[in-house]
């Protein structure tokens, strides 16, 4: 559905996206993952055509852009970043003006909009204008407005990004409801939960892709292990420089610890708690690493 090869973007002496090779099948929900500047949004519009590459090629269900180039016949749609729509239309018509663009006439737009936006729960609220929606209703408003045009694919930048929880669980209802009728599905995020509900992940920093594969498996290669530990005090620094421990962080009663070797990093705790003249032992159990702890561990290792 999508696939990159050696895709590449410079800002004068900005490298922005480099030598980035992804592939996205068909049925996928991808997520692209990474810190602020990994070059997550110039790589998406890249994708979309948006920007042209200085280097590589994209492929789209069987179209080329090679750099200087635009895909042609490739049927997406792209949901930016930011909310672009116009504050002083309704829902209704935002929705009328940008299926016009694309030359859908007036009876389908009507027929398509209805759909999807019960789907989205926006029926109600179609003579609303758009500024006079919550975040949330205006990222389903974009949502409506990239589906109308009933695409295979479905690219969307950040779209739960300073949402509330609340709405990003929809919105994320949503993906899934697409995903099962037969939409592949691109999405950048900064959230880590959000990464887990994808089917395959790739991690971008300083522009490259540094990890690309399904989370169980990115999960099963990260090298530590982790333990929740709880004590007796409630000091956060507690077993802060031990040995064999590799992170430390305090959640209101527990410690969440990243060692190399559990029992080697268990006995450095004991005799922490014993130099410390803290009674009542360590209680503690092993628990499965989180995308967060694996996407920790690759930014790391790329800084070294």
């Amino acid at each position: 559905m999508i696939k990159t090869e050696n895709l590449g973007k410079s800002f004068g002496p900005v490298t922005a996206v480099s030598e980035v090779n992804l592939s996205v099948t068909a049925g996928d929900i991808f997520g692209l993952v990474g810190p602020d500047g990994a070059g997550k949004t110039t790589m998406m519009r890249m994708i979309c055509g948006l920007i042209v590459p200085d280097r590589g090629m994209v492929l789209l269900a069987g179209s080329t852009a090679e750099h200087g180039k635009r895909a042609q016949g490739a049927i997406l749609g792209y949901m930016p970043q930011r909310f672009s729509l116009y504050g002083d239309l309704t829902v209704m018509e935002n929705i009328n003006f940008f299926g016009a663009l694309y030359k859908i006439n007036r009876a389908t737009i009507k027929e398509r909009a209805e759909e999807i936006l019960n789907m989205t729960g926006l029926l109600r609220f179609k003579d609303r204008l758009a500024d006079n929606l919550s975040g949330g209703m205006k990222q389903k408003l974009a949502l409506t407005c990239a589906l109308v045009t009933r695409p295979g694919l479905l690219v969307l930048d950040e779209p739960t990004y300073g949402v509330d929880p609340e709405s990003r669980k929809e919105f994320w209802r949503i993906l899934y409801s697409l995903n099962r009728q037969g939409m592949t599905i691109m999405v950048s995020t900064p959230y880590m939960d959000e990464a887990e509900l994808c089917t395959k992940v790739a991690f971008m920093d300083r522009g490259r892709v540094v990890a690309a594969d399904s989370p169980a498996r990115l999960k099963s290669s990260f090298p530590y292990r982790v333990l929740e530990v709880w004590v007796d005090v409630r000091r956060p620094e507690l077993f802060n420089g031990l040995p064999h421990v590799v992170d430390v962080s305090y959640y209101g009663d527990k410690y969440r610890v990243v060692v190399e070797d559990v029992q080697a990093a268990r006995r450095a705790m004991e005799h922490r708690l014993k130099e410390n003249g803290i009674a009542g032992g360590l209680r503690w159990v092993e628990i499965n690493p989180t995308m967060e702890d694996v996407f920790i561990a690759l930014a790391e290792k790329e800084v070294v």
